[in-house]
């Protein structure tokens, strides 16, 4: 995983994000594996599944959160209903998510 800094606004607030291990075990812990998470909010038929994009962000922006507190910063992490409160548009919310997963994931090393 890359370590770098990601951030989404939602209604002129940025809020950090963070796609790592700690993120990664919680998408098991819930679903069982990725394949069944990616399902959920990028389905191939059908609808995504808003209570599944919501908590996906909720854990990418609190990890963020934690990892911005453990370095001094102190801000309160956010719940699942606080969030829908404030997303306008799904699609730019699943988008930024898909942004996360593939900005955080090391490209594969041809020469490995």
């Amino acid at each position: 995983m890359i370590d770098k800094k990601m951030s989404i606004t939602i209604k002129g607030v940025e809020f950090p994000m963070a796609f790592n291990l700690n993120v990664l075990e919680a998408i098991q812990e819930k679903y069982g594996s990725l394949d069944v998470w990616q399902n959920k909010i990028q389905p191939k038929k059908g609808e995504a599944q808003i209570k599944d994009i919501k908590w996906t962000l909720v854990t990418f922006i609190n990890e963020g959160i934690e990892i911005e507190n453990e370095q001094g910063e102190k801000k309160e992490l956010l719940t699942e209903k606080q969030l829908g409160r404030m997303i306008t548009n799904v699609s730019d919310i699943t988008r930024s998510i898909a942004n996360a997963v593939t900005g955080a994931t090391p490209e594969p090393d041809p020469n490995a």
